[in-house]
């Protein structure tokens, strides 16, 4: 007699290989501590560029985020410290002096390592046996850099989920969000990269709030990350009159989307960035019609590439994906 054999059990998946592109800031802080703590991931490297704070406070913030949370050895490289063509305009209004909400944190043991960020992106992209996700949360020059310095880094690219642009209104401008604003050529080449991209733009990024009584057990943890985590929300809190009201995940939700794509709703649309000088310069133009207009019908034609831009999110899914990750200590204790 025969017997059917036992069901198996999935095999669990290998952390997917990523790669952060940041200006920390506070919500990269708050990226950087969710890629650190979370399983799925494997974060092969972190690379720096000029955005919310000049380009050496931008490492120094991330070095320290990465020793607070107890992360490994990741490597971090120093990258551009202006965009391609514009000069240099922070965010520090927002992000305070330092870039980490003028929290007196103290300076970070560790340092960066002795190659540029061009040079590391293109290491440990190639060398990863499996295709990387580059997660950038900053303006793109140094993913343009690399994209027109090393195009054979394409083929080892699984995808890209970018923070940055606006459907509908922007944060710099009107129409722009700032790390497209800060330097769209470099994100108008991060759009032709030529592999699948997600944009995670002010339309979906706005919205996952963590609730104020979580913002305040965070604050009040023992373990320096997850307080870390706790203080950089508290200061990322939304302009309202609750007594208790919470604090935006902000870039983190890119990492959230790529950890768990099925919260947050795509659509895939032609998508291009404004070059041309003026007020409409960094909007990011996504062409949501149905049918193709007048202007395209009189020849006015454009080759624009197409990109899943988020347009919905799962806020409580995101916010409890977030909190479980940044609140587990099992093995994370020599920060």
């Amino acid at each position: 007699m025969t017997h059917a054999a036992a069901p198996q059990a999935p095999a669990p998946q290998a952390p997917v290989p990523v790669i952060i592109d940041c200006d920390t800031g506070i919500d990269d802080a708050l990226a950087l501590l969710l890629a650190v703590r979370h399983p799925g991931l494997d974060l092969r490297a972190v690379t720096c560029v000029a955005g919310n704070t000049d380009v050496e406070g931008v490492v120094r913030n991330t070095l320290t985020v990465l020793e607070r949370a107890g992360a490994p050895d990741v490597p971090v490289a120093r990258g551009a410290e202006r965009p391609l063509i514009e000069a240099v305009r922070t965010a520090r209004h927002v992000h305070g002096h330092d870039g980490m909400g003028d929290l007196g944190l103290p300076a970070p043991s560790r340092r960066p390592v002795d190659v540029d960020a061009v040079t590391l992106l293109r290491r440990e992209i190639l060398a990863s046996p499996r295709p990387v996700t580059l997660i950038p949360t900053a303006p793109a020059t140094n993913i343009a850099l690399l994209l027109r310095t090393h195009p054979e880094v394409t083929g080892n690219i699984e995808r890209i989920v970018f923070m940055g642009g606006a459907v509908a209104t922007g944060n710099a401008t009107p129409v722009a969000e700032f790390n497209v604003w800060h330097d769209p050529e470099a994100a108008a080449i991060l759009l032709s990269a030529g592999v699948p991209i997600t944009m995670y733009g002010l339309d979906v990024f706005q919205r996952v709030i963590v609730p104020g009584p979580d913002v305040r057990r965070l604050r009040a943890s023992d373990e320096p990350g997850t307080r870390l985590a706790g203080e950089l929300l508290a200061h990322r809190g939304p302009a309202t009159d609750e007594t208790d009201p919470g604090g935006g995940l902000g870039d983190a939700g890119a990492v959230c989307a790529v950890i768990d794509p099925a919260g947050l709703t795509t659509h895939r649309l032609p998508v291009e960035v404004c070059l041309a000088p003026g007020p409409a310069r960094g909007q990011t133009l996504v062409d949501r019609r149905a049918r193709v207009g007048e202007a395209e019908l009189h020849g006015d034609t454009r080759e624009q590439p197409l990109i899943d831009v988020g347009l919905d999110v799962d806020v409580p899914r995101y916010v409890d994906l977030y909190l479980s990750a940044v609140e587990h200590k099992g093995a994370y204790t020599d920060a």
